[in-house]
């Protein structure tokens, strides 16, 4: 299956796509609400609540227009797909936001290399700092930068 023919197919088939897919799909993260599906031999992420997504998203958006001078990409639009970033930085904007999010919660504890539930800990932090303009976007941002993704080229022993 040729790529514009996968997209249309995803498209179709996943109205309610996950904006933390990469997170999932990834290892890095998992969600409660989280439904993975195949398309010819590739995995999706669908979210399983309206509400979730919409939450969701507007966090992303608010984690990309907040670490666009971390991530060197000066945009008018920080909203997700309308420029597309590089995998590299979607995740450290993806991995690296939540695992923040996850330190500002517990900040007595070490950062999480994985978060055990997205939506769990979306809904916490905006319960508990009372909206997404709340939160402690200077401790967020330290994870985004932190983040590394998998090295290219590097081997993992069994």
């Amino acid at each position: 299956m040729d790529n514009d023919a996968f997209r249309d197919t995803y498209r179709a088939v996943n109205t309610r796509a996950c904006v933390f897919e990469k997170t999932i799909l990834t290892n890095n993260g998992a969600c409660s609400l989280a439904q993975k599906f195949c398309i010819a031999e590739r995995e999706g992420v669908r979210c399983g609540a309206d509400a979730a997504l919409a939450d969701c998203s507007e966090l992303l958006t608010t984690l990309r227009r907040q670490a666009r001078f971390t991530l060197k990409t000066i945009a008018a639009d920080a909203t997700p797909g309308a420029d597309a970033l590089p995998h590299a930085k979607a995740m450290r904007i993806q991995v690296g936001g939540l695992r923040g999010l996850q330190a500002a919660l517990t900040p007595d504890q070490p950062v999480p290399v994985r978060i055990a539930d997205i939506r769990d800990t979306v809904r916490t932090a905006l319960a508990r700092f009372g909206g997404l303009d709340a939160l402690p976007f200077q401790d967020i941002i330290k994870q985004i930068a932190a983040y590394q993704g998998r090295r290219r080229g590097l081997k993992t022993r069994k």
